[in-house]
């Protein structure tokens, strides 16, 4: 790889000093890089090899929404917290940029999810995700209602504070707070998990990655038009009104991650949530 593109996250990287460091070892070395001061800003013809993120987790996901439609791979330099997609540490940045010089790496597929919403039958908004899609209550609702359906049949009936729908990359984001499963981002499945439910018995659920989701929400307050709302990977919201549905489905497009190192993501998980080895 020669042809980059740095994506710089304006908040993480202050008067971009790490950016400009990628850049100047990038052309040191007979590559060259552009800076893109945040994801968002990411170049509809963007015409690249790579794109190195600098940030957290946050930034890959914003980056991934842009780079997927072209098929272009990401590293990420983490400067967040957790940092479970970006999992370069900047202490081992120019160890990092030499093996994607000489070409000494693996690219990761992780698959992405689609949710189509639909208002009296008729759509009104597509989105893809690479971690999750969530519907969640909207303005004072205490609790919303949810029927999940699965390929057309029932699943179950929630009173919640919301749903996720999660891929295995986004087992260890939301779904994780919410209590959900702990799953290898290298799979291939889709995790229903409800938010705060108004049940004992309400679990997540495990489906294969071909299965279709369906989200409606149910009419419940007369008081107020819409009772929930849908971000696709907290990005994206979109008010849902009742009766609404959300169509979730595996997204033909997957997010290509760089990896460098060998580090299993078993070890990463021990690392990030702070256990002991034993």
């Amino acid at each position: 790889m020669k042809r980059f593109i740095i994506v710089a996250n304006s908040t993480k990287d202050q008067n971009l000093v790490l950016a400009k460091k990628v850049q100047a070892y990038l052309e040191a070395n007979g590559g060259s890089g552009d800076i893109c001061v945040d994801a968002d800003n990411i170049p509809e013809d963007c015409n690249v090899e790579c794109a190195i993120v600098l940030g957290g987790d946050g930034t890959m996901l914003l980056a991934s929404s842009k780079l997927a439609e072209k098929e272009i791979p990401m590293i990420g330099i983490n400067l967040g917290t957790m940092g479970f997609m970006a999992d370069v540490d900047p202490c081992n940045m120019e160890e990092a940029l030499e093996c994607l010089l000489q070409n000494r790496f693996r690219i990761e597929e992780r698959m992405n999810l689609t949710g189509t919403i639909y208002h009296q039958g008729e759509e009104v908004a597509t989105e893809t995700a690479l971690n999750d899609i969530v519907v969640a209550r909207s303005g004072y609702s205490r609790i919303i209602c949810l029927r999940i359906y699965v390929n057309g049949e029932l699943l179950d009936v929630y009173e919640a504070d919301g749903v996720i729908v999660s891929t295995p990359t986004g087992s260890t984001a939301y779904n994780l707070s919410a209590g959900g499963p702990i799953v290898s981002p290298n799979t291939s499945l889709i995790l229903v998990t409800p938010v705060s439910p108004h049940s004992l018995t309400s679990k997540s659920v495990v489906f294969s990655a071909e299965d279709q989701i369906e989200v409606e929400i149910v009419p419940k307050r007369k008081s107020q038009k819409e009772e929930a709302f849908a971000t696709f990977d907290g990005r994206g919201y979109v008010e849902l009104q009742p009766e609404d549905r959300i169509c979730i489905r595996r997204s033909p497009k997957t997010t290509r991650l760089v990896k460098i190192y060998d580090t299993s993501f078993y070890e990463v998980l021990r690392r990030k949530l702070g256990e002991t080895n034993q």
